[in-house]
């Protein structure tokens, strides 16, 4: 269970951050790489970066960086624009550098030579980090940056429209399933035990396309606190080029959701089997499983087993969606 602490100061000091992060959505995505999430839609985000050659650009990064997306705060920076973000990565102290390559490898990665270096204050390692950070970048995040962007300001104006509905401790609560509040402590369903104190400095929330994973939490140096949590719809979904069979191309719900997962949801008001859904969509068993699953993880759609069968039903939250989604589509 993650828990944060929230003082009455730190709830009126929650906000969220101007824009997506560049170093923290390539570390994240290298996150990805490695987790071998069953999603479809990673499977084939991975196979496609596999072929274009650009799964090479991120070896050395997987030196520093593991599947849990627990890098090092050096290596991912909140910077508006890579250039920025670079020139913080090349600024971090030695004692930061140590510190959190100490507990990266106490976490479990391997002690490599280019970790070495790095801790040594090599700069030929410092330089080739940087070119590498680069390199990956371009292979990996750059030619999806504007999809991230577009799916930052939706997932921001979802959650909005959640808050305006359900209040801000409604909101947080809904940004990972499972979670509850337990007085003024966010209870977070993961897997490890941490207790988070945020002392009166608030919290800066920052979804991320790149990530499915649980909640991210941590304090950098000289910053703020900041959750990064999975953002509604993930990178391989968002500005889907094939509609989903019968989905309107100008539908402003697949602007939040992609188009295959606006056409579940609006499925989901009639209740159907995952057997259904697969076969209205034209996709497999598991596809129509996963999309079900990532409507249910944002609060659209419950799930209740009637025999041997799985019906899928649209919740309040999904029909207000539906009812109003030119509030959401809108910048």
């Amino acid at each position: 269970m993650l828990r944060i602490h929230f003082t009455a100061a730190d709830l009126l000091d929650v906000r969220f951050a101007d824009g997506p992060a560049p170093l923290i959505e390539l570390e994240l995505a290298v996150a990805m790489l490695q987790r071998r999430d069953p999603d479809p839609g990673f499977v084939r985000w991975r196979h496609g970066l596999a072929a274009s050659g650009a799964l090479a650009a991120t070896a050395a990064l997987r030196e520093l960086v593991p599947p849990t997306g627990a890098g090092p705060f050096f290596l991912d920076p909140i910077a508006p624009d890579l250039d920025q973000g670079l020139e913080l990565v090349r600024r971090s102290t030695n004692t930061l550098v140590c510190s959190e390559l100490e507990r990266i490898c106490g976490a479990g990665l391997a002690v490599t030579p280019l970790l070495k270096h790095l801790a040594d204050q090599d700069q030929q390692a410092w330089r080739y980090l940087a070119d590498t950070l680069r390199s990956a970048y371009g292979a990996v995040i750059g030619t999806a940056w504007p999809r991230l962007r577009a799916g930052f300001d939706a997932d921001l104006r979802w959650r909005g429209q959640v808050q305006r509905q359900e209040g801000l401790r409604g909101m947080l609560a809904g940004l990972h399933p499972g979670s509850r509040w337990h007085g003024c402590t966010l209870e977070i369903p993961v897997a490890k035990e941490l207790d988070f104190q945020l002392h009166g400095e608030g919290l800066l929330l920052l979804p991320s396309a790149s990530w499915t994973g649980r909640p991210l939490v941590g304090s950098y140096p000289d910053g703020p606190a900041v959750l990064v949590y999975a953002a509604l719809t993930p990178l391989p979904y968002l500005a889907e080029t094939d509609p989903a069979p019968g989905a309107d191309p100008d539908d402003p719900v697949a602007v939040l959701l992609g188009r295959t997962r606006a056409a579940v949801l609006r499925l989901t008001l009639r209740e159907p089997t995952t057997s259904q859904l697969a076969t209205t969509l034209g996709v497999g068993l598991a596809s129509a499983s996963e999309h079900a699953r990532a409507l249910r993880r944002a609060g659209l759609v419950s799930t209740a087993r009637t025999g041997r069968s799985v019906r899928h039903s649209c919740t309040q939250l999904g029909h207000r969606l539906l009812a109003a989604p030119t509030a959401v589509a809108q910048p």
